[in-house]
């Protein structure tokens, strides 16, 4: 009986320590990955986990073209009231082009994720 108690109090340690210090994950994005949209008015990345709003941001770079270097586009960002999904609002209308996200997040383990996520505008 004794041996069952530690394996059951050590199992529900596990399982609970797991979820509470997850990382957060990509969970869906608007524009799509890869997607080709009309210019978008915002942009949208929703994770897993509740997101630290001080330490989690996003920028939006367009693509190098012929005659043109890699260039980031004014824009802003902020967690919406969820929690979980951080938005990314252009200053201005994107012209058509590819771009990348850059995101950088923070959940409540304290650990910062990055990534990115391409799209273009037609």
């Amino acid at each position: 009986m004794r041996r069952f108690i530690v394996t059951a109090a050590t199992l529900a340690f596990a399982l609970v320590g797991g979820t509470a210090y997850a990382h957060p994950k990509l969970v869906s994005a608007n524009p799509p990955a890869d997607g080709v949209v009309a210019s978008p008015t915002k942009i949208t990345l929703q994770f897993s986990e509740k997101l630290v709003p001080a330490f989690s941001k996003a920028d939006v770079v367009m693509a190098a073209m012929p005659g043109m270097a890699a260039m980031k586009m004014a824009s802003s960002s902020a967690v919406a009231p969820d929690g979980k999904t951080l938005v990314i609002t252009p200053s201005s209308r994107l012209p058509r082009g590819r771009y990348t996200v850059n995101w950088n997040v923070v959940s409540g383990d304290t650990h910062k994720i990055n990534g990115h996520l391409a799209f273009a505008v037609k």
